[in-house]
């Protein structure tokens, strides 16, 4: 991780991540509905981002305005409960009035090689992301970037993913120069098992998580508990 990444990097931690990434969330598509008419945001897995989506079905917005993309997946069918866009769906996409054309789903359960190039066919439909959520792995890792086998400069937007240590084995993922291409990215870190990341992050370790660097720089929404003492 550059110096310069390292120092556009905001560490902000907070009594509750769920609610403060709830404002972050409303600020950003008001914004881009109010200047763009538009709001494109990449979602991530997990169970923090969960909470989060449940809690966005009571936003007061423009729905039509919004449009849905994934950070990455997993390979399994469309219908299976680990996917992240059937815990999307179940969360909040389903009850909420957001186009169906404006949802757009990583076809994962076709295998990771067609799906990564469909989903780059489809990403061409935006000049540019409003806002990515994204989480961080325990080793560091972040969408489905896993350390020792993620390329920081692969020009491709969409990647297929194999051997990923955490299972499933093969994923889809959009790559750091994809990532890198929004307006604003969006940490949501919880639970004291993230503590060595966070701390390998701040010492400017090469982990998958500190590729993220946007103009604009990068917030780290951290529970009090994720965070070491005299970092």
């Amino acid at each position: 991780m550059s110096q310069e990444n390292l120092a556009k990097t905001r560490w902000l931690v907070v009594a509750d991540v769920v609610t403060a990434a709830l404002v972050g969330v409303a600020q950003a598509a008001e914004r881009a509905i109010s200047i763009r008419g538009e709001f494109h945001i990449v979602l991530a897995g997990g169970n923090t981002p969960k909470a989060l989506y449940e809690r966005l079905t009571n936003l007061e917005t423009d729905w039509s305005c919004w449009h849905i993309w994934y950070g990455d997946e997993r390979c399994l069918p469309a219908d299976d409960i680990n996917r992240n866009s059937h815990m999307a769906t179940q969360a909040w996409l389903a009850n909420c009035p957001i186009p169906a054309t404006h949802i757009h789903t990583i076809h994962a359960e076709r295998g990771a090689e067609i799906a990564a190039a469909d989903y780059a066919e489809q990403l061409q439909q935006v000049e540019m992301f409003d806002l990515v959520l994204l989480g961080l792995g325990e080793d560091g890792h972040t969408a489905s970037l896993f350390p020792d086998q993620f390329d920081p400069d692969n020009p491709a937007a969409a990647i297929a993913v194999h051997n990923a240590p955490k299972p499933p084995a093969d994923r889809v993922s959009l790559t750091v120069r994809c990532l890198n291409g929004t307006r604003a990215a969006l940490f949501l870190v919880t639970g004291a098992g993230k503590r060595d990341a966070v701390a390998a992050w701040q010492r400017g370790d090469p982990i998958p998580a500190a590729a993220i660097a946007v103009k604009t720089g990068v917030d780290v929404l951290l529970e009090p508990v994720c965070v070491k003492e005299n970092v």
